[in-house]
């Protein structure tokens, strides 16, 4: 990997010591330094906004295959032999897209791979249309027995495993599922470290609660949808829905796809098992510029419920010079085995802050014309 160091003094000079040296979360700035000295390989130009303010979009190839069953690589070994033992059949998406179906695992082969310097990991997460969408997404890296994640110096090819939940979806090549965040050393702030932030730029809107991260919980009273008509605190997934096409924003009738549910008073909610539910939380969140944060599950002892993140909250997510303050949490949330009840204000997870090796040249939000900015209970960006 020392020749990819080199590429990058050469490429950024002066201004490459952050993605050589400082520990923090890459900002876009150095993502771009990293893309041009080749430590982000694609098979076709970066497209406009896929680099966002601490991670860049993962674009879907021109091929998929469906298998048996999810799967790991064997350690060192390519992801391509184990396709060629269990793939089922493969096709091209062609201009239109192709449907794929609920409950059947795909795994395609992404327009960007990776040749990573000996310092620099990378972690993968579904970006937050994504999970609103109950689509379950991981990243696989070739000889990488772990899903998610990218070891320093790795170099090869990322491949993305699909399958939809809740709904069909329609994906083409170029859709953008999932995002990977690149980090330099051990950037995440211990809880002391959090607390000062805390202190001085006001992370959570109410409690701070801080131990291994910031504790967050889950609004049932209406709080997190002021002004919404029967009080509704959350939605529940239908089970026989239409097609979302995920490339085109506002084209489906949020009556067709989502159930919603009316607080009625009572601050609690009766999970169904194997229901999907889009709630908020209670707390209002700041991402401050110098840092990027991540949500983490709470503890998976507290019930027969898990709360699936689309996890990772960029620079200026709720951040009010960004236009942001305010922006509630959106919460996937699944009960599985039994009903359940979730109670208002219940723990549902911790926001986890890591530094950034230097503020990003852009934020969300302001920046970008972010879709969730300022959002409280909001479903994903696909529904009108």
């Amino acid at each position: 990997m020392q020749k990819t160091a080199n590429q990058i003094r050469h490429v950024a000079g002066a201004g490459a010591s952050a993605v050589l040296g400082a520990n923090g979360i890459l900002p876009s700035q150095e993502i771009r330094v990293l893309a041009a000295a080749g430590g982000l390989i694609t098979s076709e130009p970066l497209a406009e906004g896929q680099i966002q303010p601490a991670s860049v979009d993962l674009r879907l190839g021109p091929k998929a295959f469906r298998v048996r069953a999810s799967f790991l690589p064997a350690e060192g070994r390519p992801v391509a032999d184990k396709i060629s033992e269990l793939a089922l059949h493969s096709f091209e998406f062609g201009p239109e897209g192709k449907v794929l179906e609920v409950g059947c695992v795909y795994i395609v082969p992404l327009m960007e791979g990776l040749e990573l310097p000996c310092h620099v990991s990378a972690v993968a997460n579904p970006k937050s249309s994504t999970g609103r969408l109950d689509v379950f997404t991981r990243v696989i890296a070739d000889g990488v027995s772990a899903f998610d994640t990218i070891p320093a110096g790795f170099k090869g090819q990322l491949w993305l495993e699909i399958c939809p939940q809740s709904f069909p979806i329609i994906v083409r090549a170029g859709s953008r599922l999932a995002q990977l965040r690149f980090r330099a050393g051990s950037p995440a702030d211990d809880d002391r470290a959090l607390a000062d932030l805390h202190a001085r730029e006001r992370l959570v809107s109410e409690g701070g609660d801080i131990a291994d991260g910031i504790r967050l919980s889950v609004d049932l009273s209406g709080g997190a949808n002021p002004g919404a008509p029967d009080d509704v605190v959350g939605y529940r997934a239908k089970r026989h829905s239409g097609v979302v096409d995920v490339d085109k924003p506002g084209s489906c009738d949020t009556l067709d796809f989502w159930e919603p549910i009316q607080g009625r008073g009572t601050r609690r909610l009766i999970l169904d098992p194997d229901q999907f539910y889009i709630l908020a939380s209670k707390e209002a969140v700041n991402v401050p510029p110098t840092h990027a944060a991540e949500m983490t599950p709470f503890n998976p002892l507290v019930g027969e419920f898990r709360v699936h993140y689309a996890g990772f909250m960029d620079p200026g997510f709720g951040y009010a010079a960004a236009g942001g303050a305010g922006s509630r949490i959106v919460l996937e949330v699944r009960s599985h085995k039994v009903p359940f009840i979730l109670e208002h204000g219940q723990i549902i997870g911790r926001l986890v802050y890591e530094r950034l090796t230097t503020p990003p040249d852009l934020l969300y939000g302001r920046d970008l014309g972010s879709n969730y900015q300022a959002q409280g209970l909001k479903l994903s960006k696909h529904f009108r």
